[in-house]
């Protein structure tokens, strides 16, 4: 399983869509509370469940991670964890599926400087104020000492989304290969 993770405007949402319009990885379903929007289907874009379902799932210790966010939850299965399969995570997901030692499991953080996440915030049509709000916050979160052990760190910078996914995919396709060698 490929797991992206980044600060704002990095470029993880973007590079899971080339990965699976280029290469077929699919992406992970993950589940929310929250409710759905219109052209939103169930079981594609989210798994949608009461919060009551929600709440028995973390009981029954099926997610890799959760949060509540918005006053809703979101939150990954660990049945959603399959080879050619991605994930894009926030920081506290990306320490969970860390922590799962799962060699199966591919991290990746994808670091780009805040002037170039404000220019292409700017660009996808962020609010100016939404876009420095979210680099202020990006600064504490994705401080370096905040950031967990991965197998790859990808400068996202200079690269096109293309260069981006097709590094992750290699980068993944080796780490499996060396797996199944062993």
């Amino acid at each position: 399983m490929i797991v992206l993770s980044g600060a704002s405007a990095s470029g993880k949402t973007e590079a899971a869509k080339m990965l699976t319009s280029k290469y077929g990885i699919v992406k992970a379903i993950t589940t929310t509370t929250r409710p759905m929007r219109v052209n939103e289907k169930d079981g594609r874009d989210y798994f949608f469940v009461s919060k009551e379902r929600f709440e028995e799932m973390i009981k029954e210790d099926l997610f890799v991670e959760h949060t509540l966010y918005n006053g809703n939850y979101y939150g990954s299965t660990k049945s959603q964890i399959a080879d050619n399969r991605s994930v894009v995570i926030d920081l506290e997901g990306l320490k969970s599926y860390s922590s799962l030692n799962d060699e199966r499991i591919v991290t990746f953080y994808l670091s780009t400087s805040e002037d170039v996440r404000y220019k292409r915030m700017l660009e996808r049509g962020d609010k100016e104020e939404d876009a420095k709000r979210r680099l202020e916050n990006d600064r504490k979160i994705f401080a370096s000492q905040n950031i967990p052990s991965v197998n790859y760190r990808i400068d996202s910078e200079n690269k096109t989304i293309e260069q981006v996914a097709d590094e992750v995919y290699r980068l993944y396709c080796k780490t499996m290969k060396a797996i199944s060698n062993k």
